[in-house]
This record gives structure tokens, sequence and C-alpha cells, in this order.
């Protein structure tokens, strides 16, 4: 068998890409997959007609014509987006990503092999639900490890006894991570075999997973394998402006759910007053730019608005998405234990404090509003709520401090660096906003070192201050 060490971390294995934000197994799934930092991505493998090697997971099109009965161009006139597996690899070579392969026809099992030789990956696992796979892969000497795919009711051990990984397809479990016993570690790492998992995307459940010796983690959320964790020498929390809004449709539950599930502090809402007083997430007055519809937000009810598609307009993969309430969205704060930057628009403080309460979000939880009226009276209500100033709005840093009591400060990359060493340490957060993703700038950010950043690119800031060594 091939050696394998267990990782430091678990892999995080983009099942069929990051499933979750674009169709599987396409390349926009693969791209999205290596943004949010998969560390390989799974692709199911099926042979054509003529020989070529297709990514796609099903043996039938949703009108029942067989992938093996179709020519490679067959098959792309009804399915576009289906990519071969030198498309996939071409690209996994540009991101740097590993590749899981799932061989799904038998015939695919060596010239898989071949096209990871000729295009030079060096990190990938082959593997099948099929055993013969994985003897031919064996017989052929294949360099790269081999996992067997488990499936449910079968013995572990003994199915997947000629394989360096066994991947364990407990995805149906209501808690798989029971099933990681140390006699199962113990049996396998005896026999020179890692375990790796399929698939997974309940933060619960994956948070006791990560705790298990696995090898890799297979999820359709391949940022929730490893969430981020800021550096010790600087616990810097990220706020992710109107959610993971380069990944899914801003001011969304996907694009929160994203957000948080990567590790990330806080998400930035904005909030709205419905005609008939409910409070949604939508940082425009109108409807026109992010929904289906038209017109003011105001003069609709709840009912109404929930009828709107608010995903399409970003990509069809969301069609259907609808506008979140409050509720929601710090329904889903509470389970992932995530924190949250709720900004007033026309939603007042009184019923969006109202439902913080309810929710016991008061100390997760702060505030800001372009009406300045609506914070005076926030904080008249609520004596203890945090409430965030803007520097550029007042003359100098005491001022912006005692107008509402602040105990956070927004600045630009721009604003004086002493101001914002001056609170570090102390009752009040300093927090900086950046838009953009220049390499220049997040070391600004970095040489800052405020106690937060309010980021529209999030992953990009990650990965960059995974490269630097701080002083």
């Amino acid at each position: 068998m091939t050696k394998i060490d267990i990782p430091p971390r678990p892999l995080s294995i983009a099942h069929r890409g990051a499933s979750a934000y674009a169709p599987e197994n396409t390349l926009d799934a693969f791209r999205k997959a290596a943004e949010l930092g998969a560390d390989m991505w799974e692709v199911d493998l099926r042979m054509t007609s003529d020989g070529h090697v297709a990514v796609y997971h099903d043996a039938e099109l949703p009108n029942g014509m067989r992938v093996v009965d179709l020519t490679l161009a067959a098959l792309k006139s009804h399915m576009p987006a289906c990519p071969t597996l030198s498309e996939v690899l071409e690209l996994a070579a540009d991101e740097g990503v590993g590749i899981y392969a799932d061989i799904k026809d038998i015939d695919a099992a060596l010239p898989c092999l071949d096209a990871l030789r000729s295009f030079g990956i060096d990190v990938a696992i082959l593997g099948a639900f099929n055993t013969d796979v994985v003897s031919i892969l064996r017989q052929a000497d294949c360099p790269y490890p081999i996992s067997a795919l488990v499936p449910m009711g079968a013995d572990p051990h003994s199915y997947a006894r000629h394989a360096d990984v066994v991947h364990l397809c407990w995805e149906h479990m209501d808690r798989p991570q029971d099933m990681l016993t140390p006699d199962l570690f113990e049996r396998a790492f005896a026999a020179n075999q890692q375990i790796a998992i399929w698939h997974e995307e309940d933060p619960s459940r994956m948070a006791d997973i990560r705790t298990k010796p696995v090898f890799g983690i297979c999820s359709d959320m391949p940022e929730l394998v490893n969430p981020f964790t800021p550096p010790a020498e600087w616990p810097v929390g990220v706020v992710c402006h109107r959610g993971a809004n380069k990944i899914a449709p801003e001011n969304t539950l996907p694009a929160f759910e994203c957000a948080l599930a990567a590790g990330f502090s806080h998400i930035e809402v904005d909030l709205h007053l419905t005609a008939d007083g409910h409070i949604i997430a939508l940082h425009d007055p109108t409807l026109d730019r992010t929904t289906n519809d038209r017109g003011p937000i105001s003069e609709r009810t709840l009912a109404e608005l929930r009828q709107l598609d608010a995903g399409a307009w970003f990509d069809p993969h969301f069609a259907g998405t609808k506008l979140p309430t409050l509720d929601e969205l710090l329904s889903l704060t509470t389970r992932y234990r995530g924190q949250v930057y709720l900004e007033l628009k026309s939603a007042p403080p009184g019923p969006v404090w109202d439902r913080v309460v309810a929710h016991e979000l008061q100390e997760r939880c702060f505030f800001w509003s372009f009406n300045r009226d609506f914070l005076h009276e926030l904080r008249a209500l609520a004596p203890e709520a945090s409430i965030m100033a803007r520097r550029q709005d007042f003359p100098d840093l005491t001022t912006a401090i005692d107008t509402y009591d602040a105990r956070v400060i927004e600045f630009l990359p721009t604003d004086d660096a002493a101001e914002i060493a001056a609170l570090r340490g102390s009752a009040i957060e300093a927090m900086v906003y950046y838009g953009g993703k220049e390499p220049e700038v997040f070391d600004k950010l970095i040489a800052l070192r405020p106690d937060l950043v309010n980021l529209d690119h999030p992953f990009a800031f990650k990965r960059h201050l995974a490269c630097r060594r701080l002083p």
C-alpha cells in the first residue's frame, strides 16, 4: 500500500466542487471550492462512448439517456456545463488544488491515472465504490493513494482491505461521529490505512468529526471543514459585509451561512421594514437590483416579499432564494455561535432590539445606521446595546465615541493609524472597512491591527493572512 500520513488538520474535500453554491461537478463549482479553501475537489468520473472521461455523477441524464452511450459532443449538447476530466485537471493545476477521483465507470480508472500524470497533478486520491477499481489501480502501480468508498452497512475493514484510504459514506446517519471509534482507527492505522468521511454539512456534527484523527472530510460546503482561526498574535474578528457576497447573493441565508460556516466572526446585515411591520434583510430601499421585482420595500407585505426571487440575479443556481427575515438570520447566527452587525436602514431600533433580545444575542451584536435619530433612540431604549460610529462622520475621535457612547468605531484604511492604536486594548473596538482585495491594502490592515476588519473579500484576506509572518 502507499504510505500516507494523517495531515495536521483534516483535508477539506469539496464534494462535487462547492456544490452548495454552484451546480455540482461544474467548473464553476470547482472554482468556488478553490475560493473557499478546499484542499481537494471530489470529481465523479464516467466514460463516454468515444473514450473521453467526463465529470458527471449519475449513470443517466435527466432525460434517461446513459452517459456511456453518448459521445462527448452529444453529452455536452444535453449538459453544456458538464466538463471533461482534462478541463478540470487544467483548472486544478492552475489553482493548486488536489483531485479526489470517484471513479464511477471501471473503464475510467486507467485513463484517469494517465490524465493525472500528464497534467502533473501531485496531490490526488483515486477511489471507487467498486472494489474491482481498487484492484485495477493496484495492479497498475498507481502512485497515488487508493480509496475504497465504503457503503453503509458494509464492514469497513474487509470492504477496504486493499485500499490506502477507508472512505466511510455515512452521510445519512444522524450521528456518524459516534461510529468513529478508537477501535476503528486503531485497526485502520495498524493496516497502514487512513480514514475519511463523506459528506458532512451540519456544523455540530462537523465540529465533532473534526476532532477525530480523520484524513479528510468531504463536504458540499468545503469552508466548513477547517474554519478560519485568527493568528494568536492578532485575534482579529472578520466581519463579512452582506455575508459572503462573492459566493452567494448578498443579504441572503446562503451568503450568511457561508460566512459563518467559514469561521468568520460576524455577518453584516442590512434591515428594512415591510408594509405590515416585519423586518427583512435587504440593502437597497427598492427591490430593483437584487430581486425579480421592482418598487419600494415599504409598500410590500412580508407575504408578498417572500414570493420574490432574491437569488437568480446573482446566479441561476440560487434561483428561488428568498429574502430572509430578521428572525431567520438571528437563528442562523445562534446555530453557528456567530455574531452579527445590524445596519438599520428603514427598520426602526425598537422592533429590531426586541428580536435580538428574544434570541439572546445582545452581547453578540452591534448596530449602526445612517439615520442618527435611530441610533439616539436605540441608546435611550437599550443602554447596554453596542453601537458603532463611523470615524469619517465626526470631526475627531472623541466626538465619534461620545455621540452615541459608541462601543465600535469604524475606520478606513487611509485613516490615522495612531487613532486605531489608541483604542487597542480598550473597551472600544476599532474596525476597518475595506471593500477590495488588493494585497498591499491587506498588508496595511495587518499593520494597523484593528480588532475587526469589515470585508467584501474575506476568503482572499484569509489566504493573504495565512501567507504572512506577523511581526
